[in-house]
């Protein structure tokens, strides 16, 4: 990426922290369906349904692939409809449904055999529809949120100290509280009753956040922006080579992050043969990100995001030569290796947020068009290809493991 786009994004009008932190709090909504999707619902497939791993990754994979396609189709959507209003009244609107749509992926099937696969198949894809339908157009609105890079680097950190806070939860909470709320001490009704209980508390904040969100890049009175046609839009964001860089960098940080994260309850139980203890260290790791988050952010006002993301790739690198040459042999010192890993690849999360706003700034400043709902609408599609990647890498692999 070019050094002079980071340094000249710096500008703008500040916006108010604490209208910062309630647009940040969409991310604790977004990311009670997303770090299930993630955590859970692959196990879920194979460990309470007891489909076949193989089956399972390639459901997974097929609804990530389906989510990336609907993710761009909104994101080209958003930049025709390009009014913030109507990004506001998307997530009032779509909040609950979103909700009922993560019980539908959770749901028990009704049928058994091939009919069980395929009704698991369509709860997943009604799950993915809805998500990105609501998603995209709040990830498009944080670059709206204010025109001051600082500032949406505070809002990236307050973003993922949000998620985080929803992947403890998540991580910690999925099976004893969806439990508690089925009165069952286990099974595929405790993934359901947790699904209930998180689209309950992420419906309730997603309506807020669209009903406080204020446009800070538009006057009131101000017409409206001229919107590129979709090919000029498509070749504007292909010049724009800070973009095609941080988006390939992104792929292969999610196809890594993703098989390491994917394979902890599966590591756990059959390699230690102690599933708690897996739950122990996705709920450890989830939560060493709290601390994580801010101390990125400290070190990025000091060296910035650009060098910060090369500093976080040094420590993933380190941290997987670790793995690769030493021996752990113990549950507690998987869990520590687990909890160091997931510090060094927050910094990459981070770095990566910070620097998309900046991003899309920079493709307007040097290409002329500004396409924030179609950057990302294409930042969702490769993120999701990369997750059905990863999917597809732990099914096979699996697999002929046995």
């Amino acid at each position: 990426m070019d050094e002079r786009m980071e340094q000249d994004g710096g500008g703008g009008a500040r916006v108010g922290r604490i209208r910062l932190a309630g647009f940040a709090a969409g991310d604790l909504a977004f990311n009670l369906y997303w770090q299930s999707a993630i955590l859970y619902l692959l196990f879920y497939y194979t460990d309470a349904l007891g489909l076949r791993v193989e089956t399972a990754a390639t459901i997974y994979l097929v609804a990530s692939v389906w989510d990336g396609l609907v993710s761009f189709a909104v994101g080209v959507l958003v930049d025709r409809r390009g009014a913030a209003a109507d990004h506001r009244r998307v997530l009032i609107v779509g909040a609950m449904p979103l909700g009922l749509a993560l019980c539908a992926a959770y749901a028990p099937p009704p049928l058994t055999g091939r009919g069980a696969e395929i009704a698991v198949l369509a709860g997943h894809l009604v799950f993915r529809t809805a998500y990105a339908l609501v998603n995209i157009p709040y990830l498009a609105m944080s670059a709206r949120v204010s025109a001051n890079s600082r500032d949406r680097a505070f809002v990236a950190g307050l973003r993922m100290l949000a998620g985080t806070a929803a992947a403890v939860l998540v991580a910690l909470g999925t099976v004893p509280l969806g439990g508690a709320v089925m009165g069952v001490a286990g099974g595929p009704r405790a993934f359901l009753g947790a699904a209930l209980l998180f689209a309950g508390i992420a419906s309730v904040v997603l309506i807020l956040v669209g009903w406080t969100f204020r446009d800070a890049l538009v006057c009131a009175d101000a017409p409206p922006a001229p919107r590129p046609r979709l090919s000029v839009a498509l070749a504007g964001v292909a010049r724009n080579r800070a973009f095609t860089t941080l988006a390939a960098a992104m792929m292969a940080m999610v196809v890594a992050t993703s098989v390491l994260n994917k394979s902890v309850l599966y590591y756990f139980k059959y390699v230690f043969g102690d599933q708690a203890a897996g739950q122990l260290a996705l709920g450890a790791m989830m939560a060493v990100s709290a601390a994580a988050v801010p101390a990125w952010m400290i070190v990025a006002r000091g060296i910035g995001v650009r060098r910060l993301w090369f500093a976080a790739i040094a420590l993933c690198s380190v941290g997987l030569a670790v793995f690769a040459l030493a021996d752990l042999p113990r549950a507690g010192a998987m869990q520590l290796f687990l909890v160091g890993m997931q510090a060094a690849t927050v910094g990459l999360h981070f770095a990566f947020w910070a620097m998309l706003p900046d991003v899309i700034d920079h493709g307007e400043r040097t290409g002329g068009v500004r396409a924030e709902g179609i950057v990302f609408g294409i930042v969702a599609l490769l993120q999701r290809v990369a997750i059905g990647i990863a999917t597809l890498l732990i099914g096979v692999s699996f697999g002929e493991a046995g």
